[in-house]
């Protein structure tokens, strides 16, 4: 009789290892998905003022502050780096780059995934467009 507890503990014990990795692993696609929506988001945006969008005035280096805006770009970029921050994490390793060229734009928006089973604190979503 204590030998079949010990068994079903052991495997209760194994079934809790389980449900909390894949816990883990729902939460970081989850962040990858909202990635990959909100990098759309920005390009709807972008869509909606091309010809700003085409001559680079939307390229955003690599940053990680939420700026205010008091031009319709800026205002953009200031919308999307919150939601950015409301969605992945408001942490300083939430950033986002924009990056375009003639007709073809990229963002990239990294954060923290420490709590995904691969443990990735470098996050990475690049999306690439044509507008």
């Amino acid at each position: 009789m204590l030998v079949a507890v010990l068994v079903l503990a052991i495997g209760l014990l194994g079934i809790a290892g389980l449900q909390s990795s894949t816990l883990k692993n729902n939460q970081s696609a989850f962040e990858r998905s909202q990635a990959v929506t909100l990098s759309y988001l920005m390009l709807d945006a972008m869509r909606a003022n091309a010809s700003a969008a085409t001559t680079g005035k939307y390229n955003l280096s690599r940053t990680c502050s939420v700026s205010t805006g008091s031009t319709l770009i800026a205002s953009d970029q200031a919308l999307w780096m919150n939601a950015l921050k409301q969605t992945l994490g408001n942490r300083d390793s939430t950033c986002g780059e924009i990056t375009c060229s003639a007709n073809s734009c990229t963002i990239r928006i990294y954060w923290d995934d420490t709590r995904g089973i691969g443990g990735d604190s470098n996050q990475m979503v690049e999306t690439i467009s044509v507008l």
